[in-house]
């Protein structure tokens, strides 16, 4: 018997959406995935976590994250412009981006993957959905996927 191992990652979610992001905490909460949940507002403020910027500058209070999962809408900096930042730097690059978005635009997946996106996912339209989301993302990206190691 083939036992998977089982790790903590640190996710980091950029969302403009509050209540999206109060919501997914409380899907990864009730999927009982184990992994802390970061959350950042738009695509700067994504961009300054990730290089530990201003008040991200203390590693133990803003761990790099083993998935990113990102809205497309957003204001200053939008998830295109953030993706394409972060594909293009060679400190951020191997971080897997999840876009978890409301659109479904054929243009906006496309161009998604072409930037370097891991997957692309619909958001969920109701909670139960959103909670099999999380359980079936924590146990792909957790006890499936073989990451990079988070210190580098």
């Amino acid at each position: 018997m083939c036992l998977t191992k089982k790790r903590s990652i640190t996710i980091l979610m950029a969302d403009d959406d509050e209540d999206d992001r109060l919501l997914t905490q409380d899907a990864l909460r009730e999927s009982r995935v184990m992994n802390e949940l970061k959350c950042v507002e738009d695509g700067v403020e994504l961009l300054e976590y990730l290089r530990r910027e201003g008040k991200y500058s203390d590693k133990t209070l803003s761990p790099r994250p083993g998935l990113i999962l990102l809205d497309l809408n957003m204001p200053r900096k939008d998830g295109r412009e953030a993706l394409k930042e972060i594909k293009a730097d060679p400190n951020l690059k191997s971080i897997p981006v999840v876009i978890l978005t409301t659109s479904k635009q054929e243009e906006d997946k496309l161009r998604g993957y072409n930037l370097g996106a891991a997957s692309y996912i619909t958001k969920p339209v109701d909670f139960d959905g959103l909670v099999d989301l999380m359980k079936t993302l924590g146990k792909y990206w957790v006890e499936f996927v073989e990451l990079p190691s988070p210190e580098q």
